[in-house]
């Protein structure tokens, strides 16, 4: 019974420390803003869950600037109401929906399969563990609906002993490379992973910081809570540098397309599809140069998309290079067989490469493509970054994707593995 006391006190203690704080983890406005920019387009009205919604700083924006119609759920009842008192204040009450649950339950009429185009995630994920997250909310999407769920990770390979004393006491962490595996084993694709800024960690430790100050210590569990948000604040003005959020945008891979890496046993049917997809066979030969070539080639980085039957409907292949002496990833060729095209074979065989490459830890992509097709995996002009090929190409067409954006971008000329033949 007095463990049972204690546990309350110290929760409740807890809540004390962070009530009506401007936010209940790091973040900003300018993040969820930009967070919303990488979902890309959603429907008129969309249908917004924001899980773990504390007092629902990223529902109101939601549902102010997206047009949402937020289901808004958090366990902590106080939470809920102080949500309910902004949104009504700020004209919102009808676009926003409190419902107190446990997000690792979310079972019942509130929360139908398929009833939603957006799930929103920040910060709460680690309540229920991220690859539970990512794998039992997929069933709460409507078609093309997308998740954005942030995680604490890693942000060095090699973190010094304090924190990982800290983490391994309060939540293990992962690398971006580990954790981007796990959301990939659990089903999706990555559209964009984002690593939040300093900035947003300052916005959350700063108030909290003041209420530590200004608590009454003598209050029941404040002792407790006052020491465990002490250390909370020391590990991260001394290790920082070592741990951050990652904030990934994801969708349920298209199950009509299954993919993997390609076996020595799918050479013949590889060349067969490069050779269909295109007027001459180049791409095909290209393929072959390539898979000779021990600097070019990296194993894993070439998969291909099954049709129904089992034959091979599309193919995808990322091999190194380089701009100027930086390491990084030309994607090419792309080719999906002409009985599987413009059915999304082929995106699905792209997404699935470029979720290789960040499981590898690769930080740049580079594709000289469509201007109108590229985009949707969030490519964008590589003169954006000073990137430039050493020939003459429209500058729309040659594309860039920062995979890590927390490793900085190079720029200059581009230089392809010599089977290219520029």
């Amino acid at each position: 019974m007095t463990d049972h006391t204690d546990d309350a006190s110290r929760t409740e203690a807890f809540f004390t420390l962070h009530h009506r704080l401007p936010r209940q983890s790091p973040g900003s406005d300018a993040t969820t803003r930009r967070l919303l920019a990488l979902v890309g387009p959603l429907p008129d009205r969309p249908r917004v869950l924001d899980l773990g919604c504390g007092p629902g700083r990223a529902a109101l924006l939601l549902a102010a600037e997206a047009g949402a119609e937020v289901t808004a759920v958090d366990l902590h009842q106080p939470f809920l109401d102080e949500l309910r008192e902004a949104a009504a204040a700020r004209g919102l009450g009808d676009r926003v929906r409190t419902v107190r649950a446990d997000m690792g339950d979310l079972t019942g009429p509130a929360f139908p399969a398929g009833s939603f185009d957006l799930i929103w995630a920040e910060g709460s994920a680690y309540c229920v563990g991220f690859d539970t997250a990512v794998r039992d909310w997929q069933r709460l999407l409507a078609p093309g609906g997308a998740m954005m769920i942030s995680e604490c990770v890693w942000t060095t390979d090699a973190p010094s002993a304090g924190a990982r004393d800290f983490w391994d006491r309060n939540g293990s962490l992962r690398t971006l490379p580990e954790t981007t595996a796990a959301a990939v084993a659990a089903g999706c694709t990555v559209d964009a992973v984002l690593i939040q800024p300093e900035s947003d960690w300052d916005a959350y430790y700063a108030p909290l910081a003041e209420r530590v100050a200004s608590a009454d210590p003598g209050a029941p569990g404040m002792e407790w809570a006052l020491a465990a948000t002490r250390e909370e604040l020391a590990v991260r003005r001394a290790h920082g540098t070592e741990y951050g959020y990652a904030a990934y945008v994801l969708r349920p891979a298209d199950p009509r397309w299954p993919t993997r890496r390609e076996t020595p046993a799918d050479r013949a049917a590889v060349h067969a599809v490069n050779t269909a997809a295109f007027p001459t066979r180049d791409e095909a030969d290209l393929v072959d140069a390539l898979r000779a070539d021990a600097e070019a080639w990296l194993p894993g980085l070439s998969h291909v998309a099954e049709a129904p039957d089992g034959s091979l409907a599309a193919y995808a292949l990322l091999t190194r290079c380089r701009v100027g002496d930086a390491p990084a990833l030309a994607l090419a060729p792309v080719a999906t067989s002409p009985a599987h095209q413009r059915q999304g074979a082929g995106q699905a065989v792209v997404r699935a490469v470029l979720d290789a490459a960040r499981v590898r830890g690769e930080a740049l992509v580079l594709v000289l493509g469509h201007p109108a097709y590229y985009p949707r995996f969030g490519f964008v002009p590589a003169s954006r970054y000073g990137i430039r090929p050493g020939f003459a190409v429209p500058d729309e067409a040659m594309m860039a994707l920062v995979l890590d954006d927390s490793v900085p971008v190079p720029a200059g000329l581009i230089r392809y593995p010599a089977a290219f033949g520029v």
